[in-house]
């Protein structure tokens, strides 16, 4: 359960979503997402009411959850061609290819997702995410199953796209990873936010007496 929660992300910036198990990051991250409504409160994405918009929204989000939400039936190159179809989006084949390409898996385009290691799936769930463009991620544990090369090609896309002037908010237990990516650092402890900093202004000790409760 999140407790009068207040947070703004603004273009061009990482938050680095982070707290213990049960904290409340992945709530918070579901109703940013418009996958959990709130009950009270509201959630303004691009200057309009999320939830009443939210179909508008989503198409404006890039979204990795703890669920896949890929067929393991369909290839690689299939899966992204259904999600590309469902956003209308042009030139599609060739930018099913080259997201694939982009998290490594340009060798692996007509292999049914079912085929896939964990670690291989997570960056075909990564090209899902992006394919489309959005103007904010919102990853969830994206570095779950991932291995060192794989973390490199997902640091490499937050970064491009941060880069590029979009928003991310990636919650994630691997807090070097998180320290690398983030610009700005919030830490959420029994559903309320105890940290929100900018990352230069907080160290590594700061955030894990955060997470554990230390301090106040």
């Amino acid at each position: 359960m999140l407790r009068d929660v207040s947070l703004q992300i603004a273009q061009g910036e990482c938050v680095a979503l982070l707290g213990a198990n049960g904290a409340g990051k992945t709530t918070l991250l579901r109703t940013m997402a418009t996958l959990s409504r709130p009950t009270r409160g509201t959630v303004f994405a691009f200057g309009v009411d999320a939830w009443q918009e939210r179909q508008a929204v989503r198409s404006r989000l890039g979204v990795v959850a703890h669920q896949p939400w890929l067929y393991p039936e369909l290839t690689c190159r299939e899966n992204l061609r259904f999600f590309g179809t469902m956003f209308q989006l042009e030139r599609l084949e060739e930018r099913v290819e080259a997201t694939l390409e982009h998290v490594g898996l340009g060798a692996r385009l007509d292999d049914a997702a079912g085929t896939l290691s964990r670690g291989l799936l997570q960056r075909l769930n990564l090209a899902r995410a992006v394919l489309h463009e959005p103007d904010v991620l919102l990853f969830d544990e994206p570095d779950t199953g991932l291995d060192a090369a794989g973390r490199e090609v997902l640091a490499r896309m937050v970064d491009e796209h941060v880069r590029a002037g979009g928003s991310a908010v990636v919650t994630t237990h691997a807090l070097d990873l998180a320290l690398d990516l983030a610009t700005r650092v919030v830490v959420v402890s029994a559903g309320s936010i105890v940290v929100d900093a900018n990352r230069t202004d907080v160290t590594r000790g700061d955030v894990e007496a955060a997470i554990a409760g230390v301090g106040g």
